[in-house]
């Protein structure tokens, strides 16, 4: 059997739901992202993301036969790189399409996208590979960070988008699903980060407009 990735903690989070995507609150003091680099793009895109904290989705790696392209599971089910897929197709970006061209999967259009493996290696080709560090400022608004879960249940693997908020010490916080809905939190150093990169691209879904 064939999981979409990540990983959960712990197992029968599989059936639970996330307070914090109703909410959408921290539970730590947050401040605007101030750093000067070009952030139209990765603002959009992290607003994207914020707006699936609002969504009840159950964690579900299943296999599942999608339609192509712009497959997706139900609204209803999701996993960490789903929040990621559908960040990007709010910006006209149909990862499932565009990772299944590159070939840098396994060939099935309904998986590959959804594995964090494969959009390292997607990310790394067709985006920028920045170096992992233990500073924080290295994390902009945006960014894709990969990471190894060694308590993982069903995958040792995850993915998070940076956010552009960060806690009043200057810890950028990270937009994920790692098992118990999407949130926004306080976890960019919370596992031991395996890639770090940055992916901007023009719009491949057909007819798509802002």
């Amino acid at each position: 059997m064939h999981f979409a990735d990540c990983s959960v903690f712990p197992a029968f989070a599989v059936l639970l739901f996330s307070a914090l995507a109703v909410s959408g609150a921290s539970s730590v003091p947050l401040r605007a992202e101030t750093a000067q680099v070009p952030q139209s793009f990765a603002l959009h895109l992290v607003a994207a993301a914020r707006q699936q904290r609002a969504v009840l989705a159950i964690y579900d790696p299943s296999y599942r036969k999608l339609d192509y392209p712009m497959g997706d599971v139900p609204w209803y089910i999701g996993v960490c790189t789903d929040v990621v897929v559908r960040a990007y197709r709010q910006m006209g970006i149909d990862l499932q399409q565009l990772v299944h061209q590159s070939r840098l999967g396994s060939g099935d259009r309904n998986i590959d996208h959804r594995r964090v493996r494969v959009l390292k290696k997607f990310f790394a080709r067709k985006g920028t590979r920045l170096k992992v560090s233990d500073n924080p400022e290295d994390y902009k608004p945006g960014d894709l960070v990969t990471y190894y879960l060694p308590e993982g249940t069903f995958s040792k693997t995850h993915i998070a988008i940076v956010s552009d908020r960060k806690t009043a010490s200057g810890m950028p916080l990270v937009i994920h699903n790692i098992g118990y809905g999407v949130s926004e939190e306080d976890w960019l150093f919370g596992s031991k980060i395996t890639g770090h990169y940055r992916y901007e691209s023009k719009p491949n879904i057909k007819g798509w407009k802002k």
